[in-house]
């Protein structure tokens, strides 16, 4: 009896112990919704992916248009297909490669319109037979009665279609369809076997100049045609043009379910069946899916939080989601990769990236990676440097082996900068400053630019002019003072980095020119304003006055810019008179009107709060501000405000485009309590926590830990902070304290504490 006894009790411990330890996990991935962002202006697809991954296989419903970007938006009612390559939540659109289409009955080969979906191989669906989560994605087809999943390796695409008992079945491959005007398209199909085909995609659209392969394998064999420009081709089994379209016929009897694996290169024809077979071996679908789900939920996982409302945990762990989508794998399984100069090369060492929206993502994308996959986010590093080494200059947007020249500044700077000040230094810090320099100064020689357009874009005359007249003149340089503020912002993180490396000249020259913010502050209006060669300022000057990239703001206006010196605040606050000045206008750009003037308002400028424009990208760092200057229950009030009031947990959920993971850091860093307020000093300014406790798990085994006493959506404001049972006198801590494993306590209250941090 006794034996029976101890037996029992042992069982019974050991059901306590594993309930407990299930009871720790957290699968945040039942969290996400993949659906937030895909309406309004946030340009996300809610397609299979996998962290970083290559290929993003989800369906298209438009194609043109601004929102178009991420080639679907929730507002339509008709699929065109599912294309393999996407981008996430940017405001230009390109990719939307190898278009996929299964159908059922008689085949058609152009895709119809939204109006009239019967005009091609479209179909209409309904939200409510739509379905998707981290790593796979579903939808019935209503005019074809057709099942589609997908689902997503690191380079490979796996769908599954269910067909109807009855009648002809196929599948469209369309290599014409493009999320963009194609100026420069070149296509090929390859007949393999009965079971195979493989295609090539040249085209050139944002970025000039891209190449992708397939090779897809289909579990039944089919028959093919190959239609150019509409019209069937001669060509059997190998057929090159500029127009190419592929109907594949099965035998309906054979079985209704049709598995298709796709794997994506940039390399060529052997770099995409590599990455196919290495990657997914065998037929399981549903393996695959349970596969990307997993790897999901190991980079979702590594926050765990407690309270905080249903849509809260939505728009965080979605929002962590997103921010760990880009930048994507660009290199194949056997290491080979295409380079800026669009030769082939291999990398032994590390996974090479592509798509990095550095305007953006330097804010806090980068600097989020910082804490949570900093390996990850020195290898971004290291693949920037690579891309100098091949292209000439370090990428301000770079898109699939291509220097596109978006957006202003020379943000490569401030990540590699942040990276190095918060311990990670696996690169060559040598090459890494000279590129750095050499990224702020103005210099065409060896650089392969992709166009003139684009050598006028990633090279401008603004850097001349900087470094001649030490300013940038309106008359002669277009969105002048917002390339001038953010080059000064370059130039301190450069100084920065060479003081740490003993360089004093280098240090004091950008130094110097970090200062140079200052030239554009205009004390009568109390704006940074535009100033002409003739040392005057432009006229007529209106602070509410946007058209859109063609004045003297990029994206925005005097009211936003004017606060872009995240670098030097003790300067902009005595340039404005002192700290009740700055306060007073500061407490202006949140509470006057949102009223915008001009014929071409940029489309960007949106989420706002007085002219605090949260929805674009400049605005980020403003609510932080008032920590400066004794007053953070108002960042702690500002912060509450913009993520209970912009980011919502539902398809229009962002205020703006999501920027390849910014929009989305930025919400998962202050729902954590605070923010990367200056990338490139390792310092972190404090916020209005949501949750009532935070864990995060750091890669050298430690966890950082935020908790909340007393939370609750009424008590958004900081009545004390302690780190690590210190009382916090000032509302900043170093990434130093998140590496050792500290913890942040906050006890909250209904009404602002104003002498906290003062």
């Amino acid at each position: 009896m006794k034996t029976i006894f101890y037996f029992s009790l042992f069982i019974a411990i050991l059901t306590s112990c594993n309930t407990k330890q299930q009871e720790t996990v957290q699968d945040n991935t039942k969290y996400v919704n993949t659906f937030i962002g895909t309406g309004g202006h946030g340009h996300v697809f809610p397609g299979a992916t996998t962290p970083y991954g290559m290929v993003q296989l989800s369906p298209d419903t438009r194609t043109l248009g601004w929102d178009a970007c991420g080639g679907y938006h929730y507002t339509d009612s008709s699929i065109i297909g599912f294309s393999h390559t996407h981008l996430s939540g940017t405001g230009i659109s390109d990719l939307g490669d190898f278009l996929f289409m299964p159908f059922s009955g008689e085949a058609k080969v152009n895709p119809g319109s939204p109006e009239n979906p019967d005009e091609g191989y479209r179909s209409r669906f309904s939200h409510e037979n739509e379905k998707s989560e981290p790593g796979y994605y579903s939808v019935f087809l209503d005019d074809y009665g057709i099942q589609a999943e997908l689902a997503a390796n690191t380079r490979t695409g796996f769908h599954r279609y269910t067909f109807p008992e009855n009648g002809q079945t196929g599948v469209i491959i369309d290599l014409a369809h493009t999320i963009y005007p194609d100026r420069n398209p070149s296509h090929e199909f390859q007949i393999i076997s009965e079971t195979e085909i493989s295609g090539y995609k040249g085209s050139g659209g944002w970025a000039k100049e891209q190449h992708t392969w397939f090779h897809a394998k289909f579990n039944k064999p089919f028959k093919c045609i190959i239609y150019d420009n509409g019209q069937k081709s001669s060509d059997t089994e190998n057929a090159k043009s500029k127009n190419l379209l592929a109907v594949l016929t099965f035998d309906s009897s054979d079985s209704e379910e049709l598995l298709v694996k796709v794997g994506i290169s940039h390399v060529d024809y052997e770099g995409a069946k590599n990455n196919l077979e290495e990657e997914i071996g065998d037929w399981d679908f549903d393996a695959v899916r349970e596969s990307a789900g997993q790897m999901w939920a190991s980079e979702l996982n590594q926050i765990k939080t407690e309270g905080g409302s249903t849509d809260e945990k939505a728009i965080f762990y979605t929002s962590l989601y997103h921010s760990a989508i880009s930048p994507y794998t660009f290199s194949d399984v056997d290491g080979r990769y295409r380079g800026m100069d669009q030769q082939i090369y291999q990398s032994d060492e590390k996974v090479i990236y592509t798509v990095f929206s550095l305007w953006d993502t330097f804010r806090g994308q980068h600097p989020l990676k910082t804490i949570l996959d900093p390996e990850r986010n020195n290898d971004f590093i290291k693949t920037l440097l690579t891309k100098y080494d091949q292209g000439g200059t370090l990428p301000m947007w770079e898109l699939v082996g291509n220097y596109t020249g978006t957006m202003i500044g020379y943000h490569s700077v401030p990540v590699i900068v942040d990276a190095y000040f918060k311990g990670s230094r696996d690169f060559d810090v040598e090459k890494a400053y000279t590129a750095m320099v050499e990224a702020a100064e103005y210099n065409t020689e060896g650089i392969l630019f992709p166009s003139e357009r684009v050598q006028q874009k990633l090279m401008p005359l603004a850097k001349k002019y900087n470094e001649e007249l030490g300013y940038v003149p309106a008359d002669m340089e277009n969105e002048s003072v917002s390339k001038a503020l953010e080059y000064a912002y370059n130039d301190w993180c450069i100084a920065q980095m060479a003081k740490e490396l003993g360089k004093t000249e280098d240090y004091n020259r950008f130094m110097e020119r970090s200062k140079r913010y200052a030239e554009y502050y205009d004390k009568e209006t109390g704006f940074m304003r535009g100033k002409n060669q003739d040392g005057k300022w432009r006229e007529p000057f209106d602070p509410r006055f946007s058209r859109h990239r063609q004045d003297d703001y990029t994206e925005g206006n005097a009211f936003q810019w004017s606060w872009f010196v995240p670098h030097d605040v003790e300067g902009l606050v005595e340039l404005l008179g002192g700290r009740e000045t700055f306060a007073e206008k500061l407490d202006t750009l949140f509470s006057t009107s949102s009223e915008l003037s001009g014929e071409e308002v940029s489309s960007d400028i949106t989420g706002l709060i007085g002219q605090y424009a949260h929805g674009n990208e400049p605005s980020h760092h403003i609510a932080h501000m008032y920590n400066f200057i004794g007053q953070g229950w108002k960042t702690q009030e500002l912060t509450h405000e913009i993520m209970s009031e912009l980011y919502f947990n539902n398809p229009n959920g962002l205020a703006g485009n999501e920027d390849c993971g910014q929009m989305s850091a930025w919400y998962v860093l202050n729902a954590m309590g605070f923010y990367s307020f200056c990338p490139g000093e390792p310092v972190y300014s404090i916020g209005r926590p949501v949750f009532d406790k935070v864990e995060i798990s750091l890669t050298n085994g430690k966890v950082f830990t935020v908790i909340a006493t007393n939370n609750s959506p009424e008590n958004s404001y900081v009545q004390s902070a302690k780190l690590d049972g210190e009382q916090l006198t000032k509302a900043f801590f170093t990434h130093e304290n998140i590496l050792n494993g500290g913890t942040l306590e906050f006890e909250m209250g209904a009404t602002p504490n104003k002498d906290l941090f003062n």
